[in-house]
């Protein structure tokens, strides 16, 4: 019954797709669409397509320091030589953005981490907060198995990244699905960043329209999947 309940919201939430493409979207603005975008094509290497989404963030009102903070929380998920990639291509895309005389517009920096931060504790907390708990649990079998790989997450991507300020954790989490449903072999990761883009302020529309967005935008399998998958997020 339950298999039966997640093909029918699938098989609704593409069905919509249509038309919401054709009245526009109402739950995500251009700048979002642009981070998605821009998230999306990081992940998966396209940087054909990533170019004139980088153009068409900073025209909808994406900072540069945005989208810099953007190709450094996705070398988290989606690997260095990506985001190092990006990063390249979004460098020489400045360089010629300024030789026409284009002056984007900067952005605010991200504001100092006090240097008594307990890493491990902050991290801990914010992995917490996504997870949709009060508290932190406790260690669960695949934390014993590899300690150093939790640490490594709670201490550098849960609290070195994610107290940077330069984006919202809504935003970061919204970066983290776009990235997730655009590379193959991540639709678990996906479905739990799914429930954290939720707990930290993304809507279930937004999620929905995040679904028509990355079905016409980066391709009808990785659109499919990332309906599959929230479709089981939202029978629970």
């Amino acid at each position: 019954m339950k298999k039966l309940l997640t093909a029918i919201l699938s098989t609704a939430i593409m069905m919509g797709a249509s038309a919401v493409y054709a009245e526009e979207y109402k739950a995500l603005d251009s700048r979002e669409q642009s981070i998605i975008s821009i998230s999306a094509f990081t992940a998966n290497g396209n940087l054909e397509k990533l170019e004139p989404a980088l153009v068409e963030g900073l025209e909808s009102g994406v900072t540069v320091n945005e989208i810099k903070e953007i190709f450094a929380h996705l070398y988290a998920y989606a690997g260095f030589p990506r985001a190092l990639n990006a990063q390249t291509l979004f460098m020489k895309l400045m360089d010629k953005r300024k030789e026409k005389g284009i002056e984007d517009t900067v952005g605010k920096s991200a504001s100092p981490v006090p240097s008594d931060l307990n890493r491990d504790e902050y991290g801990a907390k914010v992995r917490a907060k996504l997870s949709g708990l009060d508290e932190v649990p406790p260690e669960a079998k695949w934390q014993k198995f590899n300690p150093v790989m939790d640490q490594f997450l709670k201490e550098h991507l849960f609290a070195d990244i994610f107290a940077r300020d330069v984006l919202t954790f809504k935003e970061r989490e919204l970066v983290t699905i776009s990235a997730l449903a655009s590379i193959s072999g991540t639709a678990s990761q996906l479905k739990y960043h799914m429930n954290a883009a939720m707990n930290v302020g993304n809507t279930k529309d937004e999620l929905r329209e995040f679904v028509t967005y990355i079905n016409e935008n980066v391709g009808e399998k990785e659109g499919e999947t990332a309906s599959r998958v929230l479709s089981e997020v939202l029978s629970k």
